[in-house]
C-alpha cells in the first residue's frame, strides 16, 4: 500500500527572520528534512514568484525573509544553489532587487541564474505540450525548488505551487501561450506540462500574508499565518483551497494534473502534519468560488460571449494612464488602449478582441482593473 503524501502546515504569525527560519526549517524537516530533496553534488535552482517587482509589503511575491530561509537551509546541504524568475516584464534583475530577494542572495552568495534567455525542449511524451522554450537557469539546473505566494488569480481561481513554474518561460514568450491556449483549461493544462517536465523536488507556500480579491497583483492582504511544504504541488494546491473554503473543482490546474501523474487532491491520500488546518481557515477569503468559463474563440469572442462573459473593466478614477495594459495585451491587434489616438484619456477595449487572459489586470500597477461579468451574465450564470 502506497504511503500518504505529507503535506506539512506550519503557523508563523509574522516575518521576523528568527520565526521564519524555525517554521521553514520544522516544515520541511516534517516532511523528511532538506537532504531527502536536494544532494550535497547537485546544482539546484531556487524558484520564487516574482510577478513583477515591487516592495515586499505589496505582498506580490514570497517575502524575502521566507527566501533567505529556504537559501540557508538549502546551503546545509549545497552550496552549488542559484535563484532567478521570469517576470512579466522585462530583465530579471531589476524585479529581483526592487523585491528584496537579490540582497538577500548577494548576501547569501547565490547567484542569480540566466532566467533571460532560454532554449527548446521538445517533449514527445507530454499528454499535451509538447515543446517548450525554457530559460537556460533551470535547464542548466539538477533540480528546483519552488518558492510560490499565496494569491488570488482570476484566470486560475488561485496562484500557486503549480503555475509559479510559468515563469520558467522567459521573457515575452510567456505572453505567446495566451494567444496560443486563450481557453484557460487548456492555459492550466499547459502549466501542469510545464511541472510534469521540470518536476520541481520541493513546493513551498508563503501564505503568512496572503493576497485575496483582485490578485494577483491588485488583491488586498489577509493574515492566513500560514506557510506550506510538499514534495506533492496538487495536494498542497489542494490544501490551499481548503484553507479557503474554496471547491478544489473550481482550480483549473487540478484535475489534469491528478489525471496526468503530477500528484493527489484526495484528501484521503494526503496526510497533513505540523500544525492544525482548522483553525487557519478562512471561510471569507475573497476569491471567485465558481467554475472557469472559458473563452475558446482565437480571434476573440462573439458578440453572445461578449454580452455574458467576464471581462476586465477600468476604473476610471484610479487609472493614471501609464499604457501598461496596452503594453502586456498579447491580442494582435491590440484589445485595450487608446484607439482615438488620445493618451490624456483613459484607455478603453475593444471587447471583441479581447482573449479574456486578464494580463492588463494582472500587470495593471495603479490596480485599476478588475474583472467584471456584465449583467447578463449574471444572470444566465445566477451569481
Amino acid at each position: 500500500m502506497e504511503k500518504k503524501v505529507k503535506v506539512a502546515v506550519i503557523r508563523c504569525d509574522n516575518y521576523a527572520q528568527d520565526s521564519i527560519d524555525s517554521a521553514v526549517r520544522r516544515g520541511i524537516d516534517l516532511i523528511g528534512g532538506m537532504s531527502i530533496f536536494i544532494k550535497t553534488s547537485e546544482k539546484i535552482v531556487l524558484k520564487p514568484n516574482v510577478l513583477v517587482g515591487d516592495k515586499p509589503e505589496k505582498i506580490i511575491g514570497p517575502h524575502p525573509s521566507v527566501f533567505k530561509a529556504v537559501g540557508r537551509l538549502a546551503q546545509t546541504v549545497t552550496h552549488n544553489l542559484s535563484y532567478g524568475d521570469s517576470p512579466a516584464m522585462g530583465k530579471a534583475l531589476p524585479h529581483a532587487q526592487k523585491a528584496g530577494l537579490a540582497a538577500v542572495a548577494d548576501e547569501l552568495g547565490i547567484p542569480l541564474a540566466d532566467f533571460d534567455n532560454g532554449r527548446e525542449v521538445h517533449l514527445p511524451d507530454s499528454p499535451f505540450i509538447k515543446r517548450f522554450v525554457l530559460a537556460n537557469g533551470v535547464l542548466d539546473s539538477d533540480g528546483l525548488i519552488s518558492i510560490a505566494k499565496f494569491k488570488t488569480h482570476q484566470l486560475t481561481r488561485i496562484t500557486g505551487p503549480i503555475k509559479n513554474q510559468f515563469g520558467c518561460i522567459p521573457g515575452v514568450l510567456k505572453a505567446e501561450f495566451h494567444i496560443k491556449l486563450p481557453n484557460a483549461l487548456d492555459f492550466a493544462k499547459m502549466l501542469v506540462c510545464i511541472n510534469l517536465f521540470i518536476r520541481p523536488r520541493l513546493y513551498i507556500v508563503d501564505g503568512i500574508i496572503a493576497m485575496q480579491g483582485n490578485g494577483p497583483r491588485g488583491g488586498n492582504p489577509v493574515y492566513m499565518n500560514v506557510l506550506l511544504f510538499s514534495k506533492d504541488p496538487v495536494a498542497l494546491e489542494a490544501v490551499m483551497c481548503r484553507l479557503i473554503h474554496l471547491n478544489p473543482d473550481y482550480v483549473p490546474t487540478i484535475q489534469p494534473a491528478v489525471e496526468w501523474g503530477l500528484g493527489t487532491s484526495s484528501f484521503e491520500d494526503i496526510e497533513l502534519v505540523g500544525d492544525a488546518l482548522e483553525p487557519l481557515v478562512n471561510k471569507t477569503f475573497d476569491v471567485v468560488r465558481k467554475p472557469v468559463v472559458p473563452v475558446t474563440n482565437t480571434t476573440g469572442i462573439s458578440i453572445f460571449k461578449n454580452l455574458v462573459s467576464p471581462r476586465p473593466v477600468i476604473d476610471p478614477l484610479l487609472c493614471n494612464q501609464c499604457g501598461t495594459c496596452n503594453r502586456v495585451c498579447p491580442a494582435s491587434p491590440k484589445a485595450v488602449g487608446w484607439f482615438d489616438g488620445d493618451r490624456k484619456k483613459v484607455p478603453t477595449y475593444q471587447y471583441d478582441r479581447c482573449i479574456r487572459c486578464f494580463c492588463c489586470q494582472e500587470l495593471c500597477p495603479e490596480h485599476a482593473i478588475s474583472v467584471q461579468t456584465p449583467l447578463l451574465g449574471k444572470i444566465i450564470h445566477r451569481q
